[in-house]
Order: C-alpha cells, then structure tokens, then sequence
C-alpha cells in the first residue's frame, strides 16, 4: 500500500504543531479512504477522493512535512478531496505508478514520457518558471574540481530512472568515459546525506531538492557539475479521474502564486507557482530514448 495520511479538511497556514505531528503518524495508514471532505463540485454528487501521489525524493516524513500544506490548500481551494501518498522509494513509486495506484501524481520526466503509454498517464500542470537540471555535488572541502576525477569513485545516485540525478548524470559521465561505480541509496535526501557524511565523494542531485535540505547539510556541499536543461517534472492524472475534478485542481493550480494563504505551502516545497502543461512539452525527454523502465511497460 502507498504512503499516505488522511482526507485533507479545509487548509489553515497556522495549524497547531500538534496537529501536524499527528497528521504524520497517519503516513502508515494504507490507502483506506475516510473521513469528511472538503465541498463537492455538483451539489448532490460526492466527489471521489483523489490520491495525490509524490515522487519519493525525500523521506515519507519530509515529503509529508512539505506536501501536506500544498495538498492541503489544493484540495480546499479546488473542492476536490484529496489524500497525500508517496512510496518508500523510487522503485516502489514506479511500480505504483504502473499500476495506477495514484489518481494523480508529481513524477519526474522520464517517469511521465513511460506512464502517459501506460497506464496513460495525461500532464495537466508543472511548476511554474524552471527548467530541470541535474547536478553532481560533492562536499565543500573536496579537491575534487572536475568530472574526470570521479573516476574509478562510488557515486550516490537516488535510483536508476531518476531521470535529472541519475540519467543525466550517468549520460554525461558514459560521453565522455569517465568510469564510476553507481550505488542507489533511494532518495536524493540521502544521496546528500551520504555525500555530506563522507560516504561517498559525490552524488547526483537536482538544484530544488539541495535547496530545500537543512542549511546543516547543504552548507557542507558545493556543485560540482550541472546538466543541460529540461522540461521540469509533471503533475499528471490517471485517465479514470473525473474531468470537472481535475479541471478544477487545474484552476486552482494556477491561483496557487497570488494567493498569500498559499505562499507559505509553496515556499514549502521550493515552488513559485504552477503552469498548466501538455503532453508535448516532454518531447524534448522523449527524444533522449531512454529505455531503463522498459520492462515495466512490457508487462
């Protein structure tokens, strides 16, 4: 079962600590579907809860921590029930992502250009003003100072079709014959971790999660290297989800950057805004012909 916590009640930027804390614990409760929903969008006609799934580039606790407020504010702002849910690591948010476990999710690039075939996974929103980038970071104090210098090293990945951290990454590092030694240690929270604990010299990572890692770890880290641009990650639902609904979490999407209830949620998760988005825009992914996920699409 996914990661998940309760139907989200109208949103309040000020709620008790406790209350957050207890909305936490509920990360284990599976994905029973309970609890009062925010307003329906036709009168007399309940609206199915949606399980809002986010890619697991930190920890279940974090994701939640972060997430909530926005998911939150969604829901309240969209009249729409939704519950937060992620997975316990890349991998397994995959697998979900197969399955149509989640009605909709935030995954990355090559993650959204495999599940718009299958399941048929269709983009309605990214975040608004970024272009993706990966990045190899290593601790501040290391003599390393290129790429080359990585060679015959272990480097911490998040997974093998996080496409920024990884793919990118190891596309470069393959061009120009720079042989390393990939581990895959499930988050970019713990490639950062790690790479700031000496574990391992360098790691692949993506500008917006280094950002929002503690000031205590991050401070200990310099970018060594960063990719090309590309269209960031996708916002995406299930084909089974109601149109009206998902119109709705569109519009309210699009509201999210000049709401003033909604900044603290967005500066949460290193956010400006959202901007609606169409398949095509993924093209520029596409047309890499990455195939590390296809065998889940042969299944």
């Amino acid at each position: 079962m996914a990661t998940d916590c309760s139907v989200f009640r109208p949103f309040h930027a000020r709620t008790d600590r406790r209350e957050a804390l207890r909305r936490l614990v509920h990360l284990t409760t599976g994905l029973g579907l309970g609890g009062a929903a925010p307003a329906i969008l036709r009168a007399g006609e309940p609206t199915r809860t949606l399980v809002f799934g986010i890619v697991p580039q930190q920890s279940a606790s974090e994701l939640a921590r972060v997430w909530i407020p926005v998911i939150g504010w969604l829901a309240q702002r969209a009249g729409v029930p939704m519950r937060f849910a992620t997975a316990p690591d890349i991998p397994a948010f995959e697998q979900r992502l197969a399955a149509g476990v989640y009605d909709l999710a935030y995954m990355n690039p090559y993650h959204y250009s495999v599940f718009a075939k299958k399941p048929g996974y269709q983009a309605f929103a990214k975040e608004k003003g970024r272009r993706l980038r990966g990045i190899v970071v290593v601790r501040r104090d290391s003599p390393i100072t290129d790429l080359a210098a990585l060679a015959g090293k272990a480097v911490a990945f998040p997974a093998p079709a996080a496409f920024a951290a990884t793919v990118l990454v190891r596309a470069e590092l393959e061009r120009a014959r720079i042989p390393i030694r990939p581990v895959f240690v499930n988050s970019h929270e713990s490639v950062y971790l790690n790479v700031a604990q000496r574990q391992f010299d360098a790691g692949g990572g993506i500008p917006r999660t280094l950002q929002t890692m503690d000031a205590a770890v991050r401070d200990e880290l310099r970018v060594l290297w960063q990719t090309g641009e590309f269209t960031p990650h996708a916002f995406a639902a299930h084909p089974r989800v109601d149109r009206a609904a998902l119109r709705a979490v569109q519009q309210a999407m699009g509201a999210a950057d000049a709401d003033p209830h909604a900044r603290p949620a967005l500066e949460g998760i290193g956010f400006k805004g959202f901007d609606s988005a169409q398949d095509a825009e993924w093209n520029d992914v596409r047309a890499l012909g990455i195939r590390t996920l296809a065998n889940l699409l042969a299944g």
